[in-house]
């Protein structure tokens, strides 16, 4: 679940988020949950009671979104250029012809700090376009159970956003806190508790709590969900004031993954849902994802790399029916 928004912001998202920035590429492994291991000594008995830990709250329908096509206009130019092994840089181009034109340069530092196969800290990552605006995470993992996360929003030399939270990985849960551009003087901010337990391996159960105040108001807003996991599928339920979100993903042999989600808002009174698929081709280094709504809208995107070319081509268009609405997107990465 996506990024929580201070109330000075434009336009908030749904209070059962988490803040991320969409620019931002995180490290290999950020957020996974840890493998749990059994030492070899143990008894059969005593191991089958291990549970492991669940993961973040805002990953459990993250599984399903992957499946989804990420929408894209325009044309689209990237290019990555690692400097060292802890340090890269890129640069991407943006040509619209809705008029929102842009570039991009961004950075991402690793630390020396090794705590996975795939996982070093600290982790600097940001960008900013020519504009002035500038997006930047810094994640640290303080232990072996404590990680934390700074992030930073400015527009147009203007600072808008900022957060900060607190993750703490037990051996059978996950318990987050928050902080959204909190203001002691003005009395405005956001806090969001965040708190998952696995019950049996396959089953894992937990709640959210958002608490946003300002001057001219002030509320609180509770969601439960629930994550079942088996062989090749998860299916979620998130239930809360503000409404229902419902996903389930399958695998359905090493090639095809399918995603179906339903949403439900009591804010908007509407309701809908969504079917999404993915197909990779590994012999022929291409993916291909679709997907279809109950709002009559169509998209797909197809990724072609060019091995042993560090070059990778992306094909997106979306079709809106009920608005006769086309985009069209092209991109391509270099490195």
């Amino acid at each position: 679940m996506g990024s929580v928004l201070a109330a000075s912001s434009p336009s908030p998202p749904p209070p059962s988020s988490v803040v991320a920035s969409p620019s931002l590429t995180m490290p290999p492994g950020f957020g996974m949950p840890p493998v749990s291991s059994v030492p070899i000594s143990m008894e059969p008995q005593e191991a089958a009671t291990l549970l492991p830990n669940p993961g973040a709250f805002d990953e459990c329908h993250r599984k399903c979104k992957e499946v989804f096509p990420m929408q894209m206009e325009g044309v689209r130019l990237t290019i990555n250029k690692g400097l060292s092994n802890h340090f890269q840089i890129n640069h991407t181009l943006s040509l619209s012809t809705l008029g929102d034109s842009s570039y991009r340069f961004g950075a991402t530092y690793v630390g020396l700090k090794q705590t996975g196969p795939a996982e070093f800290f600290p982790v600097m990552v940001g960008d900013m376009d020519n504009s002035g605006s500038l997006n930047a995470q810094i994640i640290h993992q303080i232990s072996d159970s404590i990680r934390s996360k700074m992030a930073f929003q400015t527009q147009e030399h203007k600072f808008v956003n900022w957060q900060g939270d607190t993750e703490f990985r037990g051996k059978d849960f996950t318990a987050t806190v928050t902080f959204g551009n909190p203001d002691v003087l003005v009395g405005c901010g956001i806090v969001v508790a965040h708190y998952l337990q696995a019950l049996t391996p396959a089953l894992a159960l937990g709640g959210e709590l958002v608490y946003h105040r300002k001057p001219s108001e002030e509320g609180a807003v509770m969601s439960l969900v629930g994550r079942y996991t088996g062989n090749n599928y998860i299916a979620t339920l998130t239930l809360g004031s503000a409404g229902a979100h419902a996903s389930y993903y399958h695998k359905a042999n090493e090639t095809l993954q399918l995603g179906v989600e339903f949403d439900a808002s009591t804010r908007m009174q509407d309701t809908s849902v969504s079917l999404g698929y993915q197909l990779d081709v590994p012999k022929a280094n291409l993916q291909f994802k679709g997907s279809l709504d109950t709002n009559w809208v169509v998209g797909a995107t197809l990724e072609k790399k060019l091995l042993p070319l560090p070059l990778s081509l992306v094909l997106c268009s979306f079709l809106n029916h009920n608005k006769n609405k086309f985009q069209c997107g092209f991109g391509v990465t270099i490195g």
